[in-house]
């Protein structure tokens, strides 16, 4: 019987809640800025990881965008995203969607088609040397203008079969769901999928927008959720996913500490609670990072773990073969386990 850092080791799963950006290293950040002779507020790799010491959102994404003005031309975006599928081929992930900024691309003049080159490239490799499957998520910042959104989603008409969604990140605070509604709509109607992060730092009436306004088909984070009953019943219900990011919510305060975390208590309530590690070099670890820091603090057990591995795929954006198909190696995997 194998410890529970054996069984999340090799316990397939899927990560449904990344930004490529927030997966940029030092070392990388270091070798792009060289490549591109870009200069950087750093001297070392060590200066970087100790300004990664922020308490909150915003000082987050201070540094999350000055970290990725290094990113220009396609080697950069296939390196980036590269780096990143080496990481969770690591950690047994079989399927990632992930997501990615243009604005914060297209406002330093980095070209739309330069950006999906890399990306896209990238995970095309994935999957014929990893055998990682990936859907694209674009996302819109949610501090900019609605109008600004709109912009992003004409730049891409002639990438969306690339694209799988939209979705709504950046400062939550003061920019709730409501002020995209039509930008969302007419993703829709271009036949997009979407998600929007609601209910991290912005209240649960954030999350109830996000559902009604922006009939988004998934919910990035939802801590809040499991202050409003109502809600907390809806989602069960509507067996609405939520994307979850343990040491994320840690690092930036949303929860104290991880014995604090919801993820138990949504698990309890029947929410598809999934686990993810929204950007990982910020915060301190990958998938399997996450997996094991929260198991530890809140005591989930394999029964758990399962559970949250089978919600990844569930929850993902796969064709309902693909969908069974990976629940069925999680069902062998935890029966050769028990």
């Amino acid at each position: 019987m194998p410890n529970i850092a054996e069984f999340i080791q090799k316990l397939p799963k899927a990560e449904l809640h990344l930004h490529l950006e927030g997966s940029l290293e030092p070392e990388l950040m270091f070798d792009l800025a060289r490549r591109n002779k870009i200069a950087i507020p750093f001297n070392a790799v060590e200066d970087i990881r100790a300004a990664y010491n922020f308490s909150n959102l915003q000082d987050f994404l201070d540094i999350y965008y000055q970290g990725m003005n290094v990113l220009h031309g396609k080697e950069d975006y296939y390196d980036l995203t590269m780096g990143y599928i080496k990481k969770i081929q690591q950690d047994n992930c079989l399927h990632t969607e992930v997501f990615f900024d243009p604005q914060a691309h297209l406002e330093r003049g980095i070209e739309f088609p330069v950006i999906m080159a890399g990306i896209t490239s990238a995970l095309k490799d994935a999957e014929k040397d990893f055998g990682i499957t990936s859907r694209l998520i674009m996302c819109f910042l949610r501090h900019l203008p609605e109008e600004d959104a709109f912009k992003t989603l004409k730049l891409a008409e002639n990438f969306l079969p690339h694209i799988a969604a939209v979705g709504l990140d950046s400062s939550e605070l003061g920019h709730p769901p409501s002020k995209f509604a039509r930008v969302f709509k007419a993703a829709k109607e271009r036949g997009l999928l979407s998600v929007a992060h609601a209910g991290e730092e912005g209240p649960p009436q954030y999350i109830y927008q996000a559902l009604d306004l922006l009939n988004i088909d998934r919910i990035d984070h939802g801590n809040r959720a499991m202050e409003d009953p109502v809600l907390i019943e809806r989602l069960r219900s509507e067996r609405m996913t939520l994307t979850v990011c343990p040491l994320s919510n840690l690092k930036l305060c949303v929860v104290n500490s991880l014995r604090d975390h919801p993820i138990k208590p949504m698990l309890q309530a029947g929410i598809r609670a999934t686990i993810n590690s929204d950007d990982p070099s910020y915060f301190g670890g990958y998938l399997n990072d996450n997996y094991l820091a929260v198991a530890n603090a809140v005591d989930l057990d394999k029964s758990d773990l399962v559970t949250l591995a089978k919600n990844s795929f569930s929850g993902s954006f796969l064709s309902e073969k693909e969908i069974n198909h990976h629940i069925h190696q999680i069902d062998a995997y935890a029966t050769s386990h028990t």
